[in-house]
This record gives structure tokens, sequence and C-alpha cells, in this order.
């Protein structure tokens, strides 16, 4: 199998031009007007009669003649005969001559012979009901809507390329249009390829490699955003002939055809192939990043644009070059854009020439300025964008950003707004806790290291750091507590482990934390004290107990090993273990510390954090 190489890749500049040469067109269709808010209407509607289309009261009180109020006030009111009553909805049984006049209710219509009303809190009734004395003077037309005062016939109504909104709708309900000719929304097939793709919902075996199904949602969501009609297709494996008869009925219902995965440039990658050979292969790789595994072309009639397979890499492919083409399919005007400028918080490197995307965060700092930190943990991670509030895009000439730079962030959306609070550090069930009683806040679970890290470097508001400092830093402690630490066992023990002796001596299998981990480095101390009472070199106790090198990120997923029955052992606290219904054997007690930035304890997100976490303290007393 001959393996497809990119070579001259394409600018950002020609991806853009080659999606434009595709003429995605969605078409017109005529939709009832319940389902018109948001679509886009593609014709002038023009009134086709008067609204109102009647002279109609504007308030309850009295029609009358205006001439017959002349001179009147609250000393001298006019006296007129009531001779009779209108209603709204119903067609006036009266005609009026001079000193008469009608009681109305309002949106009446206006009886023969009036030419203004006045409102009833500026009358007084006299002659038990028969007369009624007006104590003000009007002039014609005096709270009164003439027919057409509020659309006339042959008057425009809405344009076309109006967004219709909900006062539209009531514009159009008024004018008795029950139907609208609009943009028709482009069909936007959604493939997503590859063997070890599961939907979410259905049942997942890692084991064989199976992640969920990120792509196809998420486009999805992203395609309806842009103003389309998302359609997902059953996912397609690796072989060529699958994808092809997938990849052709999508071609045949759609305007467009999106595929994410099986595009890079391997000899197990064939949906480049079922493209050149069944289509028009227009572009293969963009010299962006992420994003560079990216093909353009034609199936059939149906444009096709082909994303990379990683969520991230898919997502900015996506957001940049495919939702403007639907929005202008659609007839939908480019989202407003917000921009905010800031200082970067730490220096960034670029290894290749390509235009890069760099998803991004924004905190303020104690003063209220704008920092931006680099949010990318790698483009298999879904949510480097989750955490991220928008992108700053560095031209291919850069190779670095200096910490101080000035960047402008182009927000993901213009109600983004920074957190009230930003954390790092720790993974830890307390922390989730606390946050929850918090406004807005953001916490990336990175590790103790990295999170005393940041916080050396000043880009968050404060560090969740567990187990022993290596080293003082400059930090305000707002926050701690201890939580009990040891290896997390199999329900009832069976295996009857005491201790860390029992790993190094016992042919058991154990689960590690990263080196990031406080627990990690608790655990490495008490592995000394095992070697020196053995009188023994500490790695060769390490490398006495199986699995000590294999280090997992979060504070559950040791557990989660011991429960599918991967391990016998990991590396954990009491309270995931009492929350899992597993056994405990405890190694002692751990500090936590929250440390604050020094330059942000004014802040009031920092201060509604140390507030919460006094409470709580509290309430364990």
């Amino acid at each position: 199998m001959t393996r497809k190489e990119f070579r001259d890749l394409a600018t950002p500049d020609e991806a853009r031009a080659a999606i434009d040469s595709l003429a995605l067109e969605g078409g017109i269709e005529r939709v009832p007007l319940e389902n018109a808010r948001g679509r886009v209407l593609v014709a002038r509607l023009d009134a086709e009669l008067d609204v109102p289309g009647f002279d109609r009261a504007s308030l309850d009180g009295y029609a009358l003649r205006a001439r017959d109020t002349f001179g009147a006030d609250e000393a001298d009111p006019a006296r007129l005969a009531v001779v009779g009553e209108v209603h709204a909805g119903a067609e006036p049984d009266v005609a009026l001559e001079a000193g008469q006049a009608a009681e109305i209710s309002t949106g009446a219509v206006m009886p023969d012979g009036a030419d203004a009303m006045v409102p009833v809190e500026r009358t007084d009734t006299d002659g038990g009901g028969d007369e009624v004395l007006v104590r003000t003077a009007v002039a014609p037309g005096d709270n009164v809507m003439f027919a057409g005062a509020d659309v006339a016939a042959g008057e425009r109504a809405l344009g076309p390329g109006t967004t219709i909104t909900p006062r539209d709708i009531g514009l159009l309900s008024a004018l008795g249009i029950d139907e609208v000719p609009v943009r028709a929304k482009p069909r936007v097939g959604i493939v997503s390829t590859g063997d070890e793709l599961v939907r979410p919902g259905d049942d997942l075996e890692s084991e064989r490699g199976e992640i969920y199904d990120v792509n196809s949602y998420t486009i999805a969501a992203g395609v309806e955003d842009a103003g389309g009609e998302a359609v997902l297709y059953p996912h397609a494996g690796d072989e060529q002939d699958e994808m092809e008869g997938i990849l052709r009925t999508a071609a045949d219902e759609c305007d467009l055809v999106l595929s994410s995965g099986s595009t890079s440039a391997s000899a197990v990658d064939v949906i480049y192939r079922v493209i050149d050979e069944q289509g028009e292969l227009l572009l293969h790789g963009v010299s962006i990043k992420p994003g560079k595994p990216m093909l353009i072309g034609r199936l059939d009639d149906s444009a096709y644009v082909g994303l990379p397979g990683y969520p991230v890499s898919a997502m900015m492919v996506f957001r940049t070059f495919v939702a403007p083409a639907i929005r202008e399919a659609a007839g939908r005007p480019e989202p407003a854009s917000a921009t905010v400028s800031g200082q970067l918080a730490r220096q960034e490197r670029y290894e290749e020439g390509r235009h890069r995307l760099m998803p991004v965060g924004v905190v303020t700092d104690g003063d209220g300025e704008t920092l931006v930190y680099p949010v990318d943990k790698g483009s298999g991670a879904t949510t480097s964008l989750a955490d991220a509030d928008g992108v700053v895009e560095v031209g291919p000439e850069t190779d670095y950003l200096e910490a101080g730079e000035s960047v402008t962030v182009t927000l993901f959306s213009p109600d983004v707004r920074p957190p009230t609070l930003f954390g790092v550090g720790e993974d830890d069930p307390t922390v989730s806790r606390v946050l929850d009683g918090l406004e807005r806040p953001r916490y990336l679970s990175v590790g103790s290291r990295p999170g005393l890290r940041r916080l050396r470097e000043g880009v968050p508001d404060v560090a969740v750091v567990a187990g022993p400092l290596d080293r003082d830093i400059e930090a305000d402690e707002i926050g701690r507590w201890d939580r009990e630490w040891g290896l997390v066992v199999r329900a009832g023990n069976p295996d009857e482990i005491e201790g860390l002796d029992d790993l190094v001596d016992r042919d058991l299998r154990f689960v590690n934390r990263t080196t990031d981990s406080g627990l990690r480095s608790s655990l490495g101390a008490s592995i000394a004290d095992v070697a020196e009472k053995r009188g023994t070199d500490r790695h060769e106790i390490v490398d006495a107990v199986d699995g000590f090198d294999l280090g997992l990120r979060a504070h559950e997923s040791p557990a989660r090993k011991v429960i599918a029955g991967d391990a016998d052992a990991g590396l954990g606290l009491r309270e995931t273990a009492d929350r899992l219904d597993l056994g405990f054997v405890s190694l002692g007690e751990q500090p936590v510390r929250v440390l604050a930035n020094p330059d942000r304890t004014g802040k009031e997100g920092v201060r509604e954090l140390e507030t919460v976490l006094a409470d709580a303290a509290s309430a364990k007393r």
C-alpha cells in the first residue's frame, strides 16, 4: 500500500479559498411561522393589509367628537349624553352626533361620528349613567390609533437577509402571515471514522482500545450553532469499502460531508483515497497547528471537508474554516466577535513554521489587568477547549512569544468572562466540594508540583498542594486540611495487605500516581523509610514493587484499576476507598494547603474562597 505524504502544505488562505470554491448552498424553503425564529428571509415581505385595520381606542373611556370638549376643564366640564357601548372585538352599533358619547374599551373600533376619545379617569358619570362629565378638552385624534398607524398596506415589512427574531414574528403575526420563505439550512453529514469509536451511552471496552466518540456530537453542535442541519451517520471503520459506502450515502443526502479522523499520512488511513478516486481532492494538508491533516474536496455533488481525528484539532479547524462557510450558506451573519488584549503569562516556544491556533485562558491579576495563559494538553485532550476562553493566532514566522508580551485573544463568544477564581494543583475530592460553593471558578488538576511551578510563574490565583513542600515559596496560606492516604485494596482486603512491606516482599500488582501528585511525594518518603529500616538502597525497594513506575494522574484512577482486577493495590485516599466500597490500608495523614498568590489576596474570588474554606473548617470542628 502506497503511503500518502504531506507535500507542499497549503496556507490557511489557500484552504479558505478551496472551501469557498465548493459553493456550498442550502437553497430555499418555506417554513411555518412558528418555526421561523432564527431563520433568514430570502425575499421581501410587504404588508397586505393595514395594521390595525380600523381606527381603535387606545384606552378605556368614552368615544366622542373632539369639538364637544373644547373649553372643558375641571371647573366647567362638558356634559355629553351616553348613547351606547363599544367593546373590543365587536362591531359598533351606534353612530355619534353632536353632544353624544359612547363608552368604549381599549382596542375597540371607534364608532362613526367619533374622532377622539377621553380616558375614563378624566370623566365622571351623572344622571344614572345616561350622561358623562368630561373634565378635559381633547383634540381630534387624541387617544386613537388610526388604521395603518402601525403598518400600512403596501408598506415594506421585512427585507431579504433578515434573521427573524421574536419581534419579527410578532409583526408577521399581525400581518396574518403564517409561512415565510427562508434560506434552507445546509444539510451537513457528519461521519466519524475509526474502528475504536463507540457512541456515548454504549458499552466501552477500554481493553480493546475503544474510546467514546467526541467529535460527532461536538461537530454537530457546531453545525447547528452555525445555522446548518447536522445529520449523524454511523461510524465508518478503517476499511475502504465501508468508508466509501457511508461517505457516498452522506454525499447523496447532504450538501456538505464532514468526516473526522483517517486524514493523516498513514498507511492505514484510506479516506483520502476514497475522495481522490470517487470525487475530487482539492487539498490535502494545511500549514496550521493544530489541524495539519485536513482534506478539502468534492464527492459527487456534495462538498467535502476532512477534519483531523483529535478533538482539539477537529474543532479548531471546524471553527476556523468550516463554520464560516456554513454560516454563509445559511445566510447567517458572522457572529459578533469579541477580542481582549492581555499579557502572556509565560514564554511559549514553537518548533514548526506553521500558523498556530493557540487555545488560551484569561485571568485577571490583583490589579484587574488581563493575563493570558496557554491551555494545551495536546490535540487528543478534549478538555483543552473546555478549559480555554479563546484563541491567540501566531504567524508561522514567530519562533517564540516572551512572557509579558502583549497578545490579542479572539474569544469563543462575546459573553466569555474571566473566571472569578483561577486555581491549579492537586486533584482532591475536598477541592471539588469547595469549588461547588464558589461562583464561576476554574480549576486545573495539574498536580502539586506543576501547581507550585505555575504559582511561582504568577499565573493562577491559588495553588492546592498536597504533602511536604520541597522548597519555600512566596505565597499566603489561606486554607489547610489533612487527608488520610494509603493503599486502596479490594473490598474486605482478601490479600491481607498490611503495608508497603507486602508490596516489596509479595507478588502483588501495584498502581501508583504520577510524580506530579502530592501522594507520590509522601509515598516516596515512606519508601525511603522502608529502605532505611532494611539497610538497603531506595532503588532496590522501588524495583521490587511490581508497578511502582505505572503512574496514573487522577486520584481515583488507581482505585478503578483495583475494581477492574488489573491491580491488587493502588495508591489513594481513604475517602476514595469508602466511596467506591473498597478496602483501605492506611499509611498516614497528609496535609493539603491552599496557597494564594500574594498579589491576589485582595481579589474578590480569593476572598470568597478563603471564606468558604474557613466555613468548611468550622463545620468539621
